[in-house]
């Protein structure tokens, strides 16, 4: 099997605000606070995702999972769904009749009082682990499947695999998503994810291929060798690249940072 890799501490970014970074996931949340340089100033914790989970329930989630962890400038989430703008356009895990268009990140940091920005989640996980050489793909395997893109580190625009057909009617989500996962035995749910893994490479022919998410760890036998497991942790680490100029102003369709 491939060797899981640790997190991308890129070691020049250096400063001392400190980043409250929020993982959202269709059935956990998580968060840590990260140092200047991105790493973790404490054990991350994690609570059960609201089911339902309106805006309203998971902002008093939010709140009351943050009351423990040290002080904070400003706030990294990641979201699993389509992110524009700092706005919710779908959340197919979560509800995307409450969630549609809903000012996510603008309401964070008016309930904290610090800035604050919105990613997708497996775009976050990304930042925290690609070595931004060459093309490189990020699938997170959880409740359902997430999809980012980077070209020399450049993030692409917004991938939706995850609802994408491809066996029969079944969507990569129906296919090797969580229920997937638990309707079926290991070793077909193994079986399913090298169909998709070998599918993404005629796909987009990229150079290395990064699996995460909760159910990357149900990974058996070898891979390919350029498809490597990541650590949870870049959900919450990759945050501290939501800072980062160059990274912001693509995620902004090429505007300066506000």
């Amino acid at each position: 099997m491939s060797q899981t890799i640790d997190v991308y501490h890129p070691s020049e970014r250096r400063n001392n605000l400190h980043t409250l970074s929020i993982d959202i996931g269709g059935t956990g949340l998580k968060a840590s606070v990260l140092d200047g340089a991105g790493k973790m100033l404490v054990n991350r914790i994690r609570v059960a995702t609201p089911d339902p989970c309106p805006p309203d329930i998971l902002l008093h989630a939010i709140v009351d999972m943050t009351k423990s962890l040290p002080a904070f400038d400003r706030i990294s989430v990641g979201f699993p769904g389509v992110i524009q703008n700092g706005r919710v356009i779908t959340a197919p895990h979560l509800g995307t009749q409450w969630w549609h268009d809903y000012p996510l990140e603008k309401t964070l940091s008016d309930q904290f009082g610090v800035p604050a920005r919105l990613l997708n989640d497996a775009e976050v996980q990304g930042l925290g682990v690609i070595a931004r050489r060459g093309l490189e793909v990020v699938l997170t395997l959880g409740t359902g499947i997430g999809t980012a893109v980077f070209t020399n580190g450049r993030l692409a625009p917004h991938l939706e695999l995850a609802h994408h057909p491809i066996h029969k009617s079944k969507t990569y989500d129906e296919y090797i998503g969580d229920a997937a996962f638990h309707a079926a035995k290991t070793k077909t749910w193994n079986r399913r994810l090298r169909k998709v893994i070998d599918i993404v490479h005629t796909l987009l022919n990229y150079d290395t291929l990064y699996l995460g998410g909760g159910n990357s760890a149900k990974i058996d036998g070898d891979l390919p060798e350029n498809v490597r497991i990541s650590s949870n942790n870049a959900g919450l680490t990759g945050g501290i690249y939501l800072w980062d100029a160059a990274v912001w102003s693509i995620d902004r369709g090429g505007h300066a940072p506000q």
